[in-house]
């Protein structure tokens, strides 16, 4: 069985080829970064646009790689949810349009799951059951996994999600937009112990939930006080921007640690999985691996590059299959950024 994956949730444009054995057989991520850079954050409009350029050449460059046509295709999966209403949309009708003229089967595909699922592309053991986490820019949030098809939320972030209060604190601090990757480079050189920003939830044994705007303000009052600030105009030193840097990573770090080991306690579960773009932040997965050892839960983390959007995660699309569990050809998207 060989199924193409599309994805265009946000601002990368992917297409992957597998097989019903989770081997890769082609994939190729168009990013937008450059578009967007400017910005500080994604243009919903420029973004769809961008899709629009990129989805049949990335499309046709995945099925070269895989040295495969059109015709060998048994399937088509596309993320259909949650996201950006104009990307997905370019996604959608791009796989519609294969099914039709093809006439294979579409199957939908939700993309949290589907970040959650990437850590079975390399693991040689069934991950499921386990509690699922994903960490992105716009969502982190905790479910409990009984099989790649029944997904039970128990929890998520009530205000930002952790990577767009990195996107946000970069942007206070003068760095560079993705603010992950930036912020936690700053945090290199940083002592995470001088300033002692807030950790919501983290101590409180009945909640699965996170909340990251308290955490952002703190650092905006930290920078410029409570008044109204042109944050460009702040003569912020190299020290602070690493200090500041270390010490809101290790707040965020420490909500998500503690939260994702008291799902393990709550749900009695064996396994952790955890994916999307923050899961690629090596203090993360650090402190992950420590909580592991010393809790005695198995930690399955996706691999770097499968942190990011990328395609080969629908390949959850061939569990979905297996079940019979395709959709007719007016599928719609569900774009709502689903708070969690």
């Amino acid at each position: 069985m060989i199924i193409l994956t599309i994805e265009s949730t946000c601002d990368e444009t992917a297409a992957a080829v597998l097989d019903d054995q989770l081997q890769v057989l082609g994939s190729v991520v168009a990013s937008q970064l450059a578009l967007h850079e400017r910005f500080g954050g994604v243009v919903p409009e420029i973004a769809a646009r961008a899709h629009v350029e990129s989805i049949l050449p990335v499309i046709d460059e995945a099925l070269r790689q895989a040295g495969l046509t059109l015709a060998e295709l048994d399937a088509v999966a596309v993320a259909t949810k949650p996201g950006l209403a104009g990307s997905l949309l370019v996604g959608l009708m791009a796989a519609k349009s294969l099914c039709l003229a093809l006439d294979i089967p579409l199957v939908a595909v939700d993309h949290l799951q589907a970040h959650i699922f990437a850590c079975q592309l390399d693991c040689d053991q069934d991950l499921f059951p386990c509690v699922g986490m994903v960490v992105s820019g716009g969502h982190t949030s905790l479910y409990n996994c009984q099989s790649p098809l029944e997904f039970e939320l128990l929890g998520g972030t009530i205000d930002d999600a952790a990577g767009e209060a990195f996107d946000k604190v970069a942007k206070m601090l003068g760095l560079p937009f993705p603010g992950g990757p930036a912020v936690s480079a700053a945090a290199e050189q940083g002592d995470p112990g001088r300033f002692q920003f807030p950790r919501s939830f983290l101590n409180d044994p009945e909640r699965l939930e996170f909340s990251f705007s308290g955490l952002k303000t703190a650092v905006r009052y930290q920078l410029a006080g409570q008044g109204q600030v042109d944050f460009e105009q702040l003569d912020i030193s190299a020290e602070d921007v690493a200090d500041i840097s270390a010490s809101f990573q290790e707040a965020v770090v420490d909500c998500l640690v503690g939260k994702a080991v008291l799902a393990i306690q709550k749900t009695g579960a064996e396994r952790l999985c955890v994916g999307g773009g923050v899961a690629a932040n090596r203090r993360f997965r650090l402190r992950l691996q420590e909580q592991a050892a010393e809790q005695g839960f198995e930690l399955h983390i996706a691999r770097p590059e499968l942190c990011t959007d990328n395609a080969v995660m629908g390949a959850i699309a061939i569990e979905r299959l297996k079940a019979g569990l395709t959709e007719s050809l007016e599928l719609d998207i569900q774009p709502g950024l689903v708070r969690g």
